[in-house]
């Protein structure tokens, strides 16, 4: 019998039937929180190359972009721990061939120079 065989949930009893569906929502969960911190990332990088910041605004955005991809590196490291390298392989390729960022996307106003301190908490 292989490996595959041992975990495939047709042949196995119900609690272990429950241990894998819970595995595998944990593991959706994990590569949707993955394609969300891949979609911030392309989005930002775009607005920050778009010319329409300067300055502290675009200073900001370079520390966001790499606050980003350090969370995204960390998100792939935590699936290869909890569900193997394969499985982060494969979520890291589909989640870089899936999200893309539509062309209409013009990032946020920038505030009015009277509350360009201040932000919200």
């Amino acid at each position: 019998m292989t490996l595959a065989k041992v975990l495939d949930p047709a042949i196995t009893g119900p609690a272990s039937r429950y241990v894998f569906e819970q595995q595998h929502a944990q593991l959706s969960s994990a590569v949707e929180q993955l394609a969300g911190l891949r979609f911030s990332i392309v989005l930002s990088a775009k607005w920050e190359s778009s010319g329409l910041f300067y300055g502290e605004a675009r200073a900001e955005l370079r520390d966001e972009i790499r606050l980003l991809r350090h969370r995204y590196s960390n998100k792939i490291d935590e699936i290869a721990m909890d569900y193997g390298i394969q499985a982060a392989m494969e979520a890291q390729e589909g989640v870089e061939r899936a999200v893309i960022v539509p062309s209409g996307m013009a990032p946020p106003p920038q505030p009015p120079a009277e509350l360009a301190g201040y932000h919200d908490i």
